[in-house]
């Protein structure tokens, strides 16, 4: 990844990243990059499916927060969250899905895109995450330079249609005051998941080892701390799997579109 060694990650324009990641030059995750900027999860399907799959996020708001989408099927630049944003090649790693069944990972669409599909940006845990720093808090994915973990839960989404399944969820962990006040602070953003879902105990929510997570990285946890778990866009990945749309593409797990919406569009107090 061949960024300006001047320029911090989090001081670069969506501009800049998004140019970075369509030239080849960065496909890595985007935690941390383009401070005050919405960074979204990715879901592009067919025309035929969209309108199932529109529902079923807004059954589920917390894991899935629609934050733009295509114009119309077919359009690959998506006016409604920056100028020039080519969701053919503007996210740092793309996963490809026929029949549900994930098939490769690559970093640019162009050669699959088709005129029938239709784009969904979804509101992306890393924007709260700025004002957590904002206030104090350590974000610990941040701190380790690593992708956030992320974990498959007990917890059952409302259907629509064929999409269905359970919530994924992303996990910080902090001293249980910082978790309160992490809930005060993110109840102000439900577009990009608001409050958490839960926090202690990870085997309340069907998490079993939260040493292991199901995508991302394991990140310290320390004494005194507890985890605490907000709703991830990753959550439609697992409802793919079960609607098995005979195509599908998603972001990577942590490889966020970066726009050019400001987090603050999104605050509600």
């Amino acid at each position: 990844m061949s960024i300006e060694k001047s320029i911090p990650l989090s001081q670069l324009s969506p501009k800049q990243v998004r140019e970075q990641i369509r030239s080849g030059q960065w496909k890595a995750n985007t935690s941390g990059a383009a401070s005050g900027y919405v960074q979204g999860n990715i879901v592009i399907l067919p025309k035929a499916w969209a309108d199932d799959f529109l529902k079923f996020c807004q059954l589920n708001p917390k894991a899935c927060p629609i934050v733009g989408m295509s114009d119309e099927p077919g359009d690959f630049l998506l006016s409604s969250v920056g100028d020039n944003v080519d969701i053919r090649t503007d996210v740092p790693s793309y996963k490809v899905f026929h029949e549900g069944v994930f098939v490769e990972e690559v970093h640019d669409i162009t050669s699959i895109w088709r005129d029938d599909l239709v784009t969904f940006v979804l509101g992306c845990s890393f924007s709260f995450e700025e004002p957590l720093i904002a206030d104090g808090l350590e974000v610990r994915n941040i701190t380790e330079g690593v992708n956030v973990p992320m974990y498959r839960t007990n917890i059952e989404c409302r259907a629509a249609g064929p999409f269905s399944g359970t919530t994924v969820v992303s996990m910080r962990p902090m001293v249980p005051k910082d978790a309160i006040r992490a809930i005060q602070i993110c109840t102000r953003f439900p577009s990009v998941h608001g409050a958490p879902l839960h926090f202690g105990d990870p085997a309340a929510i069907g998490v079993r080892d939260i040493a292991t997570p199901d995508f991302g990285d394991a990140v310290t946890i320390k004494e005194g701390e507890v985890p605490v778990f907000w709703a991830c866009g990753v959550t439609p990945q697992v409802a793919l799997e079960q609607a098995k749309p005979p195509f599908c593409i998603t972001h990577s797990p942590g490889c966020m579109l970066v726009t050019d919406m400001r987090n603050s569009q999104l605050a509600i107090l």
